[in-house]
């Protein structure tokens, strides 16, 4: 079939390499356009733009989809279907309609379960067991379409969201692939999803990332582990902001909430229940370090506290 694919992030490379290997044709792809990103906020192409330049794919970058110029040379381009792997942007009913097929989606979710823009951190912070990819076909309410295939993932006792993506982000690609082909045949057809079991998944904020220590020390080690390595956990110490990566529980006593105490090998950090462990920490205008350097290095008093 003939392919236009629409993807943004890294996650989505493993999915346009797998169909640009398959019996397919990529014939282009969409993607959100050229942007500021890194510490020098120097403007740069997209993943999927890059991975596309290198292919010699025709690459669409529009402000958005519902762009009457970027329609008319998605027509052109005769597309028989449309996979969406994160692209990150609204689509039109009017764009929705152009491919023979529609549009295919693969979420990061075991549909209905965490509709919305961030299922895998919210699969992290709720504690979930098992969660998945699904493909679907895209219709105007959110991730709400009917689902042609599933595949499900552990989530490992020390996953981070990043952790967790990029081994959804491989097993995903090869359901897509699936997919594509099975519609090709004619032997997939998409089955409603349940009116039973939905939940929403919005968009994780910085704010998300904040660690109040008057939680419970589970419920601090998901969130942190959730927002890794973005946007970040992170809490204040001496009025500054201190990035913070995973915490680890650790079964012991005789910690305030938010209270330090600093041993030769470990920092540990006080809880509504029992304390956890820093690993690394992130200064303002500092390096990214161990957590025991780091507490060397400000000499931590006693009984001070993170917050």
């Amino acid at each position: 079939m003939r392919l236009v694919f629409a993807g943004t992030p890294e996650p989505a490379l493993p999915s346009l390499k797998a169909l640009l290997a398959s019996r397919h044709e990529v014939v282009a792809v969409v993607t959100r356009p050229d942007a500021p990103a890194g510490r020098g906020r120097k403007v740069e192409r997209s993943p999927v733009a890059a991975l596309a330049d290198e292919h010699g794919i025709e690459v669409l970058t529009p402000a958005k989809a519902s762009d009457p110029d970027f329609q008319a040379r998605l027509r052109e381009l005769e597309p028989d279907l449309c996979p969406v792997v994160a692209y990150g942007a609204l689509l039109p009913e009017s764009a929705l309609a152009i491919p023979v097929h529609g549009w295919v989606n693969l979420h990061f979710s075991v549909l209905p379960a965490w509709r919305g823009a961030a299922p895998v951190q919210a699969a992290v912070r709720h504690g979930d067991d098992i969660t998945g990819a699904t493909t679907f076909r895209i219709v105007k309410a959110l991730d709400a379409g009917p689902v042609y295939g599933v595949v499900t993932e552990r989530v490992r006792e020390r996953d981070t969201a990043g952790d967790l993506l990029a081994r959804l982000a491989e097993s995903g690609a090869q359901l897509l692939v699936s997919t594509v082909d099975g519609i090709e045949d004619g032997t997939l057809r998409p089955v409603e999803q349940s009116e039973e079991g939905v939940s929403y998944a919005p968009k994780v904020t910085v704010d998300d990332g904040r660690l109040d220590f008057s939680a419970p020390a589970a419920a601090l080690d998901r969130v942190a582990r959730a927002v890794t390595p973005d946007p970040g956990a992170w809490a204040e110490f001496r009025g500054e902001r201190l990035k913070l990566g995973p915490v680890v529980p650790v079964e012991e006593d005789g910690l305030k909430p938010g209270e330090l105490r600093v041993e030769r090998k470990r920092v540990l950090v006080g809880t509504g229940t029992t304390p956890v462990q820093l690993t690394d920490v992130q200064a303002q205008g500092k390096k990214r370090m161990a957590a025991t350097d780091w507490a060397r290095g400000v000499r931590i008093e006693a009984g001070e506290r993170i917050s």
